[in-house]
């Protein structure tokens, strides 16, 4: 343990490369495969919660007992607060664009809003440098992780999340407008002799740039931000290496920073969690009938 102790050893890993603490780490694999690793750790950790989680929140929003008013409002800080955000985001948000369709599209919209956000909180909870810890006190480099990371980073579960949210919008649109309607929709309402350049990139857009898009904005954000972090914290261990006069003052500046930038950080964790749904909610509402579709942009643009 004494190699802990030095100045900056126990910030060895971000001084190295900051981006290790953001990236996927490998726990098992085969032949190349990783068969488990500390994102999937981190994405059964979020379904746990979100489950277990919500269950209880859920029982403690069931009205009906006590005495007067009571008895129709959430018992406890944290159910009711999720009460206000998913009554929020379905009738503030959702159902100017979505109108008729919107009770059917909130427990897919809310799923993604929630399972989001705890992997972007989770993202910034130390995980892994906690289990890595060991490692770092024999002064070795750790490239393992059986939990920990940031999910919402790693680019194959945005993709996957974005995938799924891709299917839903077109699926819904086909259910919505009929297949003819929905290949109509494609022509973007273009005379007939465009339709040769319009069509594939209306289909092109729906299938695979809006899908694309979502999943690169999240990956993006998610990625800065955290990085930005670890590179704020490996300063301390670069200037204690220059001596404690340099040391003091830079992890003063450094660490006032970081907080700054981890307040930050959770803001951007609801945030980037309510784009993804709110834009999969625009996506939705865009492909339906054309009265429909030009109602909602000009409710969508007084809204703004």
């Amino acid at each position: 343990m004494g190699s802990l102790l030095e100045p900056g050893r126990w910030m060895m890993l971000g001084a190295s490369d900051p981006v290790s603490h953001v990236v996927n780490h490998k726990f098992i694999d085969y032949n190349g495969w990783w068969i488990w690793s500390g994102n999937m750790g981190n994405l059964i950790l979020s379904a746990i919660i979100l489950i277990v989680g919500f269950k209880w929140i859920a029982n403690k929003m069931d009205v009906g007992s006590g005495e007067g008013n009571e008895r129709y409002v959430p018992k406890g800080v944290i159910p009711h607060m999720v009460e206000v955000i998913c009554i929020y985001l379905r009738d503030e948000m959702c159902r100017p664009l979505l109108k008729d369709r919107t009770d059917r599209m909130m427990p897919f919209l809310w799923t993604l809003f929630f399972f989001i956000l705890i992997n972007n909180l989770l993202g910034l909870v130390p995980i892994l440098d906690i289990l890595h810890l060991p490692e770092l006190a024999a002064g070795k480099e750790p490239h393992w992780a059986i939990i920990g990371g940031t999910a919402t980073q790693n680019l194959f579960v945005t993709g996957a999340l974005a995938l799924i949210a891709g299917i839903v919008i077109n699926v819904a649109a086909i259910k919505r407008l009929g297949i003819l309607g929905y290949l109509e929709h494609q022509t973007g309402g273009a005379p007939w002799y465009v339709w040769p350049i319009v069509f594939p990139i209306e289909l092109a857009g729906n299938l695979i740039i809006k899908p694309v898009a979502l999943a690169i904005r999240l990956f993006a954000n998610m990625t800065a931000g955290h990085i930005l972090l670890a590179v704020l914290f490996s300063f301390v261990a670069v200037a204690f290496t220059k001596g404690v006069l340099i040391g003091v003052p830079v992890t003063i500046v450094s660490v006032a920073g970081a907080v700054a930038i981890f307040f930050l950080e959770i803001f951007v964790a609801f945030l980037q969690a309510f784009i993804f749904m709110f834009l999969t909610a625009v996506f939705i509402s865009l492909l339906d009938h054309h009265g429909d579709h030009e109602h909602a942009e000009g409710e969508l643009a007084h809204a703004h």
